[in-house]
């Protein structure tokens, strides 16, 4: 934290001039058991509040200094009150205090005899937050008696709870028989995971709005966030902690040990709290070593377990417990919202045009189809739940949007969408032994029809993260099986709306114009939207896999495709030319999985920077936002895809800009972009750690390393918002 601290002493004139007083300090001396104390209170405005010594992912912790005529004067800190768990803006895990908090010292009686009848100064500094982080201090003159009692209170403080709170500190006690503690090697590079197993376990007496353990400070240990595990049938509660080993940012570089064991022992201290009905305590450990391996096992069995969470039936941790209704209302208008984002309006433009060519039919007629529509819509969105919920059975880390991470996935897509475009263009038109027509006009006037395009509606949606949909999004692939469910049905709901409304009041459709000999030539224009999503399926193709192998197949399977049509359309009906001309691109296919032509490419890039005009971008790592902390410097993170439309869009109309350029040129803000076009798992546990499951998502990093999230829209104004 000392990198927080230097921050903090260079900003401390500014901020304190000019930054408004949220905090207030006073110090009570007193006596106690024949010994000499003091106890400085701190009182938080409503909804602010400061740091424990861990202020968590972010953050400062409080600083209290003594001084006798300008001599600094070394007190015996006691342990500071438990803290309370916040979730802060954009996910972010801190610990600290709001209301009011006593913070003890003990005087050593060597000095207590010297400060008799004396001037004692209180200095207090601290970084007080709510939406925004300001650093404060105060100070203050305390007139000693001859006992030692003296006090300075700018507010009212209850001097028998300053004196009961002593009581109540955290004490330090040996660690409890039943829990077992032990570290082992991460997977990924200088990481370790620290692991426990608390047997004999109330879970009924446990609040998951806490930890079991907090970790203190302990460089260099840079501790991650707590997730526990309940075994209901051995009654064992199990946690692991991963731990960043920040040795390798010491001068001299102080590397993870190769073989496990550690050149310095390194003692570690923790904040015990497994009952409602006890006080929290300290408890100590020393680790000497850590095993190479288990990590892998135990998350295997951590599997087969539910998390603490779902055990007790208790809802997400927040600093605002929100209620269901608040998230299925965001589902809803972000699924609405959906109807207006470009990936799926082609596929709404086919509706609407079906919309005309109904509107003209009676009532009875027109509601089944728009309610065929919107059951292949919520249709959808439950498959999606169940493929969701079984991939992370199977542990797989997943976001929104995470099929079109799958080439095979948008492989077909791309077919489906180019045998659309032809469709609307009136190359094909098959018949049926029956001599039903099965092409342009009856797929687009049947049922069958209307709910296929629900499904392409759904399909096409879900790459994009509309407003309000990233909190609904979050808290159902964070919370229970059944909230994944409800979250995506209401999202469904949303997204069909306005086919259901002009269902129920078919009325509502006379603004459309009259079926006609227009509707012809808007046929063509549709299609000519088909082939634009086509096009940029194929971009998002071409960027998750290796295209060099792959490319000549994939161009001549869709030339083979379209001259297939366009021979049965304009020169030969003939049957076996049909089955060749079709049976061509399907071999090729065939040829191009089977030579692993559609694997996804290497998500390591060689590239490690990014030119967009006249600005660089270089590759997202937490790695590099640490280094560039250390630095301290503004950065700006752009979290994308190339089959993220709504961040095309975002990057057209800000980030692209020469008012963004500016801006960036003149704070000297270092760029980081982070491409979740093909799987990352680097990026997925990051924006997971800050709640957010799919892209975009943009994110500002303050010199002292403080991090926040900005949402899934942006313009400069709200940039500059944070940065200053």
């Amino acid at each position: 934290m000392t990198k927080f601290l230097l921050i903090f002493v260079l900003t401390l004139s500014y901020a304190f001039a000019n930054a408004e007083r949220h905090v207030q300090m006073a110090a009570t001396f007193f006596e106690k058991d024949a010994k000499n104390y003091v106890a400085i209170s701190l009182k938080n405005d409503k909804k602010w509040h400061t740091y424990w010594k861990n202020p968590g992912d972010a953050g400062i912790p409080i600083k209290i200094q003594f001084f006798e005529n300008n001599k600094k004067l070394k007190f015996i800190e006691l342990e500071w009150p438990y803290p309370k768990k916040y979730i802060e803006q954009g996910g972010v895990l801190a610990y600290g205090y709001s209301a009011t908090n006593h913070f003890y010292f003990k005087i050593p009686k060597d000095q207590a005899s010297q400060l008799a009848n004396k001037k004692i100064k209180v200095k207090g500094q601290w970084l007080v937050c709510k939406d925004i982080c300001i650093p404060g201090q105060d100070e203050i003159t305390i007139n000693l008696d001859s006992k030692l009692i003296g006090k300075s209170h700018p507010y009212a403080v209850n001097l028998s709870e300053v004196s009961e709170g002593l009581e109540k500190l955290p004490k330090v006690e040996n660690k409890p028989n039943n829990l077992e503690i032990y570290l082992t090697k991460a997977k990924e590079d200088n990481r370790l995971a620290l692991q426990y197993t608390f047997s004999n376990f109330d879970i009924k007496k446990f609040s998951n709005k806490s930890n079991l353990l907090t970790p203190f400070p302990a460089p260099p240990f840079d501790y991650k966030h707590e997730k526990l595990y309940w075994d209901e049938q051995n009654k064992t509660l199990y946690g692991r902690i991963y731990i960043d080993w920040d040795g390798i940012y010491d001068e001299p570089e102080n590397p993870l040990p190769e073989d496990g064991v550690f050149k310095k022992s390194v003692r570690a201290k923790f904040l015990l709290n497994f009952s409602k009905d006890s006080q929290p305590t300290v408890i100590e450990h020393t680790f000497y070593q850590f095993s190479m391996t288990g990590d892998e096992s135990l998350d295997k069995y951590f599997k087969t377990l539910s998390s603490v969470q779902d055990a007790k039936g208790e809802s997400s941790t927040s600093e605002d417990d929100k209620g269901i209704l608040y998230y299925i209302l965001f589902a809803f208008l972000g699924g609405l919202i959906l109807n207006l984002m470009p990936c799926v309006l082609p596929v709404i433009s086919l509706k609407l045009f079906g919309l005309v060519v109904h509107s003209d039919e009676p009532r009875s007629k027109i509601i089944k189809h728009n309610f065929s529509y919107s059951a292949g819509v919520i249709f959808s969105f439950m498959v999606l739940a169940s493929v969701v919920l079984l991939l992370k059975s199977g542990g797989e880390k997943i976001g929104w949007g995470f099929q079109l991470q799958s080439p095979g996935f948008v492989f077909v897509m791309m077919i489906v969408m180019f045998v659309m475009a032809l469709n609307m263009f009136g190359l094909f038109e098959f018949v049926t032994p029956g001599g039903k027509s099965l092409g342009n006009a009856e797929i687009k006037k049947g049922v069958v029809g209307d709910f296929i395009n629900g499904i392409l509606a759904t399909i096409l949606s879900t790459p994009c993260s509309a407003p309000f949909l990233g909190s609904a999004l979050t808290f159902a692939f964070t919370t229970s099986n059944f909230n994944i469910f409800l979250m995506l049905f209401f999202v469904g709901i949303g997204l069909s709306f306005p086919f259901i409304i002009t269902a129920i009041f078919p009325k509502l459709v006379s603004f459309l114009p009259r079926p006609g000999v227009w509707m012809d030539k808007l046929k063509y224009i549709l299609g000519f939207t088909l082939l634009l999503t086509f096009v940029w399926l194929y971009d998002v193709l071409v960027n998750i896999i290796d295209f060099s192998f792959s490319g000549i197949y994939i161009n001549t399977i869709f030339a083979l495709i379209f001259f297939a049509f366009f021979l049965r359309k304009y020169v030969t009906k003939v049957f076996v030319w049909n089955v060749i001309l079709f049976l061509l691109p399907a071999i090729m296919t065939t040829y191009m999985v089977n030579s692993n032509g559609l694997a996804v490419a290497s998500s390591t890039s060689s590239t490690s920077s990014v030119k967009t005009g006249n600005l660089k971008w270089n590759k997202w790592s937490e790695k590099a936002m640490r280094n560039l902390a250390d630095q301290k410097k503004w950065v700006f993170i752009d979290f994308t895809a190339k089959w993220c439309l709504t961040c095309k869009v975002n990057k057209k109309i800000v980030l692209d800009t020469s008012a963004f350029e500016e801006f960036v040129k003149e704070k000297k803000i270092e760029l980081l972009l982070a491409d979740w076009t093909k799987r990352d798992d680097y990026i997925t546990d990051f924006l997971r750690k800050y709640k957010i499951v799919g892209v975009p998502a943009y994110f500002v990093q303050s010199p002292d390393g403080k991090v926040f999230h900005l949402g899934e829209t942006i313009s400069i104004g709200k940039i500059k918002e944070y940065i200053k």
